[in-house]
């Protein structure tokens, strides 16, 4: 990133996220939001969003001598991450052909409260977006989709960048919860904690898997992972909160 400098023992850039990257219409996707900032974290690490990141803005993403790194749009602070250790059992896996027959009954199966999700959205023209379409796989309680990356989300050869496995492990995770349910509120990702053990590779096949952990009151849990797709070895996988907001988000 541009403008690095350091200050009082604080690493400091400038980020600007593109309106490509966007969730809801105005502001970033939560888990490319979060990839920003485990970028400067080594290891597993938990993300906290505070407020919506505001798109094509120069925002500030520093890390303190404490290895806490924050997200500020002025002094608005947007996102914090600190490592952590994540505890999460995981599903069996689904096959890449599993999931192309789940991601049939993706689209219309819920109204879309953001159909221009760089990650999920339904309107986003073919190639643009990472096309996730989770849909419930039969006979169990997950929901899954193929994915075979672009050579767009890989900056330095081959191998996916990490903002863009963050942003695959995001809105999955809450298909696991949504498509299971009668009627589904209004949603904000609040925390996503995610490990990598390993970076898919452009062209390759692989599958994303989320699922439901449970609900308390406006806390909703959900799991999500990141499987190859050739031997079904789990490359990563995140424990996301989502907070079920009382009334539709609302933005300028």
């Amino acid at each position: 990133m541009p403008n690095e400098h350091a200050t009082h023992g604080t690493i400091a850039t400038i980020a600007t996220i593109a309106a490509k990257y966007c969730g809801p219409p105005q502001s970033a996707n939560g888990g490319y939001t979060a990839g920003l900032l485990a970028k400067l974290i080594d290891g597993p690490c938990s993300v906290t969003l505070r407020a919506p990141p505001p798109l094509e803005r120069a925002l500030q993403l520093s890390r303190s001598e404490d290895g806490i790194v924050s997200l500020h749009d002025r002094k608005t602070l947007l996102a914090d991450a600190r490592p952590t250790t994540i505890d999460l059992a995981l599903p069996e896996p689904v096959s890449f052909a599993q999931a192309e027959r789940a991601t049939l009954s993706y689209p219309g199966s819920h109204p879309h409260p953001y159909p221009g999700c760089f990650v999920c959205g339904p309107d986003r023209p073919h190639g643009d977006g990472l096309a996730l379409y989770p849909g419930p796989v039969e006979g169990r309680s997950v929901v899954a989709s193929p994915w075979v990356p672009t050579s767009e989300l890989c900056s330095d050869g081959n191998l996916v960048d990490d903002k863009f496995i963050w942003a695959a492990l995001d809105c999955p995770g809450l298909f696991g919860y949504s498509m299971f349910v009668p009627e589904m509120p209004p949603v904000l990702l609040g925390r996503l904690a995610a490990e990598i053990k390993s970076r898919p590779e452009r062209d390759a096949r692989y599958v994303v898997v989320g699922w439901n952990i449970g609900r308390e009151g406006r806390r909703i849990e959900c799991g999500s992972m990141l499987l190859d797709a050739t031997g079904g070895d789990c490359l990563a996988f995140a424990h996301s909160t989502w907070v079920a907001l009382k009334q539709p988000l609302v933005q300028p």
